[in-house]
């Protein structure tokens, strides 16, 4: 790809987590005033999940300009775990308001509340025609944050879906429940989500090894690569799902010149690639103890 081509690819990302962040704030607008004119539990659950992934859209629109920001003296490795950063805020705030609505909800199954059905389908309509037209401007996107927004936008899509059924039975048939239950499904549906995503996050802050990696199972492979004695303090972690990262030491044999070191660590920069390891450092000894020059 050239670096018109790339530069092209950044700029239609940024615009696209944009547009999807104004629709979506705009609707979340719509979303509470609805709900509480409706009195549907269900509408505000899915307005606090949209509030979420607008803060996750916003950020994602400004960390992703953030991120692609080259390493400097101040972060030497980059700025890329910024958007990590912003995905771990937008899913405490999440998981915050979808407890609240728990909280709102439970009440509500003891006690079911009226609703106006009329006024939920229309809501369920527009909630399909907002979040579909989102998830059109991000579902072919490359970058990782246009991927997992556009994932968030199809689940929201799903939840109206859920919401226009309902309330099309509520509109015959005055089970009122339907609307807590409704509530209670898209909350735990939501908190499952937000569990995975803080799980990931926490896995790469705390700088565990990425998932894709053995090294069990790389450290006998780095052993089979000619002119390679022994590999050890083998360590993987990632700055971001996109970004990985090794530090490996080798041995190799006495008898070594540079050019053949050389070669050894190319193989083993070519072998390591196959897993989509960016960078890495290769500490190289001689057998008899002695640093490699």
């Amino acid at each position: 790809m050239s670096e018109h081509d790339h530069n092209q690819d950044y700029n239609n990302s940024s615009t696209n987590l944009l547009i999807a962040f104004l629709i979506n704030f705009v609707f979340t607008i719509i979303e509470i005033i609805g709900g509480l004119y409706t009195n549907s539990i269900a509408i505000l659950s899915d307005a606090v999940h949209d509030l979420g992934d607008s803060i996750s859209l916003g950020m994602s629109a400004f960390l992703e300009r953030v991120s692609k920001k080259a390493p400097d003296e101040k972060y030497t490795f980059g700025y890329q775990r910024f958007s990590l950063l912003g995905a771990l805020i937008s899913s405490l705030v999440l998981f915050g308001g979808t407890i609240f609505i728990f909280t709102e909800t439970i009440p509500r199954l003891l006690n079911p509340q009226p609703v106006d059905a009329k006024g939920m389908l229309l809501f369920s309509v527009l909630g399909i025609l907002f979040n579909g037209f989102a998830y059109y401007r991000t579902h072919g996107g490359s970058t990782l944050n246009e991927k997992t927004i556009s994932l968030h936008l199809l689940e929201d899509l799903f939840g109206w879906v859920a919401i226009l059924i309902g309330s099309i039975i509520l509109l015959f048939v005055n089970w009122y429940i339907l609307d807590a239950l409704m509530s209670i499904m898209i909350s735990i549906f939501i908190l499952y989500h937000v569990y995975r995503n803080i799980k990931e996050i926490l896995r790469i802050f705390l700088q565990r090894s990425p998932n894709n990696i053995n090294i069990e199972k790389i450290k006998p492979e780095l052993e089979a690569i000619n002119g390679v004695l022994k590999a050890y303090h083998i360590h993987a972690w990632s700055l971001s799902d996109e970004k990985l990262m090794m530090s490996v030491n080798i041995v190799v044999d006495a008898s070594s010149n540079m050019s053949d070191i050389a070669k050894v660590k190319k193989d083993i920069r070519v072998y390591l690639n196959e897993y989509n390891i960016q960078h890495v450092a290769i500490e190289c000894e001689i057998e008899k103890g002695r640093e490699c020059n």
